[in-house]
């Protein structure tokens, strides 16, 4: 089964995936990059720290690396908002408090509905984010009178896998693919052009589902929670091909 990004990320999912009785093969076919625009990131990080933003919104679990980097301490004035339980999971595992994660929809409109919600005075939010994000949290918040402060976090950067994966994807030995993002999507589609009909594709949500679907792959499994401890189990009950091939030499 591939397991499309690295780092940390990956070495967890992929101790689930064995845990599962899976054989996890991880190439990853993302990577992160810092901003463009490291003294305007710098400058917030600061202002952040000083106290002079209401909310933070973290859209991603990359983010909150990029605040371990930075050695951010949040004040206590301070309230985050986390799109989504992955996301979240990350912020409580290394120390930061998490005050609103949206139930229904982990997306960024979502999360900017719940907290149009709940402020209904203006408020000074600091949105970090990727550098590919649509701009649909800061539009939202903006357009309901809250003073947002949008700041490029890291880029996204797509990363070629080796000819041995690339060769054991078209071959089928790989026989399951997670998709964990829209941009995953996009390097699956561009990296795996001939992905045989019996391989799994599984995506970690709608939105990534939708998004898969748009650059022509396959989705054969969805899982609505969108944490990957759910798509791991969703696909471990799917009879997947030629599973005993991918131990082969």
């Amino acid at each position: 089964m591939l397991v499309p990004r690295g780092g940390s990320w990956g070495d967890g999912v992929a101790a689930s995936l064995r845990a599962e009785g899976a054989v996890p093969i991880v190439a990853p076919l993302i990577n992160f990059a810092p901003t463009n625009d490291p003294a305007l990131l710098d400058r917030s990080l600061a202002d952040l720290e000083a106290g002079l933003f209401d909310w933070l919104t973290i859209t991603s679990a990359t983010t909150v690396d990029v605040l371990n980097a930075h050695q951010v301490k949040l004040p206590p004035n301070t309230r985050v908002a986390a799109v989504g339980e992955t996301t979240a999971a990350a912020l409580q595992a290394d120390g930061f408090r998490v005050d609103l994660v949206p139930s229904e929809d982990n997306s960024a409109a979502e999360m900017a509905k719940r907290l149009v919600e709940l402020e209904t005075t203006p408020r000074n939010i600091l949105t970090l984010r990727s550098e590919i994000a649509k701009p649909v949290l800061t539009q939202i918040l903006t357009d309901a009178g809250h003073h947002v402060r949008s700041v490029v976090a890291y880029r996204t950067v797509g990363v070629p896998v080796s000819d041995r994966v690339a060769r054991d994807v078209a071959s089928g030995r790989i026989n399951a693919i997670l998709v964990t993002s829209g941009l995953v999507a996009e390097q699956v589609h561009e990296q795996f052009p001939d992905i045989p009909a019996g391989t799994v594709v599984a995506a970690i949500g709608p939105r990534t589902s939708s998004d898969a679907d748009s650059f022509g792959l396959t989705v054969d499994a969805v899982e609505p929670s969108q944490t990957v401890d759910a798509l791991i189990a969703a696909v471990s009950r799917l009879v997947l091909p030629h599973a005993a091939d991918e131990t082969r030499p």
